[in-house]
């Protein structure tokens, strides 16, 4: 190996662990929200509304975020495009772990008043801003630096953060909820885990500030191919396809969701004789049956995005859909049965959001030009999010509220959100290892590929 071809290498194992360590980091604290949000927040932060009404609003405060990923979305993306991938990294990881700790630091509704869940919100919204940046940069830097043919290989990394945060966060609740009483998980104990992300956040920014820059982006400096509007540009553009590409997003977003937005972990554990109730089970033994759903998540997204370079992203996706509708249909059944079926059922569940999160990285930097891929891949997959998951876990419970705790009422829900992202997955073209070079901007290349008829 010529020493070239050795620092290729060498940076591209750079960038694989700061993109994964960043959005483990990132998801870890997104998804230690949604948890608490389904589990705490209502008795702490939103009593006074009343049972039904306050678990409402705290589920609410999990999609608001959603609301705000485009922001961040649009914000990550002109600066990504015009300044760099490298630093949108570093900051969105910090604005994510400031409003992270903040939330563990915050009083309760008991000790402020109304100024605790206003608080609340206004951290939730910080975490939208940052999460909506955040994914862009991390899965460019991982494609753009990628060999030719494994896009889906290096782009499923990034992805692997995802699943990873909530394999931590399901842990360090498990492990919370083990050793705490009910009071002090109550007083203290939910708080931890917040504070805690303080340690993966050092982690975090030590590891992307060790990266070099995307070689696409200087290529677009060297070229001088970057757009003063780049948003402005995308959408006169590429509209259609951010369109499509946000529809593609929407199944596995709020499906998954039911797990990784804490809504299962939420009902398995209120008690029975609760205000909103739940199945009464083991919270600790619940969290590690979510912590098992999360490890088979990663191997399949894994599985996903190396499968995507063999069959084509649009078939990956196509194959993982039909296995996610599958797993769909009996998934409160399995959960009524006890923690361990809830972990069988967040594994077959698992199987069908790796094989339809594994290769999204690379189909989607594979839609857009390099001089507004940025902006396009971060409002595509803020959008989607916003269509799925934002409010899928608050409409899950008010569709069960409405038919008397009927979960079978719930799965039409879902299976809908399923059809809409199969219907975006045709519509979406596949340009599985078009070249993603400025180059190819210049000299009309990129309009000819586009203009050509899809890859079957």
């Amino acid at each position: 190996m010529t020493s070239t071809a050795s620092k290729a290498a060498a940076e591209r194992r750079r960038i694989v662990a700061a993109t994964v360590v960043g959005t483990t980091v990132e998801w870890y604290d997104f998804f230690i929200y949604a948890f608490a949000a389904n589990l705490v927040f209502q008795q702490l932060f939103f009593a006074p509304a009343g049972p039904e009404v306050g678990q409402l609003a705290a589920l609410a405060s999990i999609g608001l975020s959603f609301l705000f990923r485009p922001l961040g979305a649009f914000l990550a993306g002109h600066f990504g495009d015009r300044l760099g991938r490298r630093p949108m990294l570093v900051i969105t990881l910090l604005l994510m772990g400031t409003a992270t700790v903040a939330v563990g630091l915050l009083p309760t509704f008991e000790t402020i008043g109304i100024a605790a869940p206003v608080l609340l919100i206004l951290c939730r919204i910080l975490q939208g801003i940052s999460a909506g940046g955040e994914w862009g940069g991390a899965i460019l830097m991982a494609v753009e630096h990628a060999p030719e043919g494994r896009r889906g290989l290096f782009g499923q990394f990034p992805q692997l953060g995802v699943p990873f945060g909530m394999l931590i966060a399901s842990g360090v609740l498990a492990i919370m909820q083990a050793v705490t009483t009910d009071e002090q998980w109550l007083s203290w104990g939910w708080r931890v885990p917040f504070l805690g992300s303080i340690v993966l956040i050092l982690v975090g920014f030590w590891v992307r500030r060790t990266v070099e820059e995307s070689p696409v982006f200087e290529e677009m400096q060297s070229l001088k191919v970057r757009e003063s509007a780049p948003i402005a540009v995308l959408f006169k553009t590429a509209l259609p396809i951010v369109i499509f590409a946000a529809l593609i997003f929407a199944g596995n977003n709020g499906v998954g969701y039911m797990i990784t937005g804490g809504f299962v972990q939420g009902y398995a554990s209120r008690p029975t004789d609760a205000p909103v109730p739940g199945l009464g089970f083991d919270g600790p033994a619940v969290q590690i049956a979510v912590l098992c759903a999360a490890a088979m998540w990663a191997i399949f997204t894994a599985v996903g995005g190396w499968l995507s370079d063999i069959i084509g992203r649009k078939n990956t996706y196509l194959i993982g859909y039909g296995v996610l509708a599958a797993a769909t249909i009996p998934l409160f059944e399995l959960v009524k049965q006890g923690p361990l079926m809830i972990g069988v059922a967040g594994c077959l569940l698992a199987i069908g959001l790796g094989l339809t999160y594994g290769p999204q990285a690379a189909w989607y930097a594979e839609a857009f030009p390099a001089s507004v891929r940025f902006s396009g891949v971060s409002i595509s997959y803020a959008i989607g999010a916003v269509i799925g998951g934002a409010f899928s876990p608050l409409i899950a419970q008010w569709i069960m509220n409405t038919f008397d705790g009927n979960t079978w009422a719930v799965i039409p829900y879902l299976l809908l959100l399923i059809v809409v992202a199969v219907f975006g997955t045709l519509m979406m073209k596949d340009r599985k290892d078009i070249p993603l070079t400025s180059q190819i901007e210049i000299d009309g290349t990129w309009q000819k590929i586009m203009d050509e008829p899809a890859k079957k």
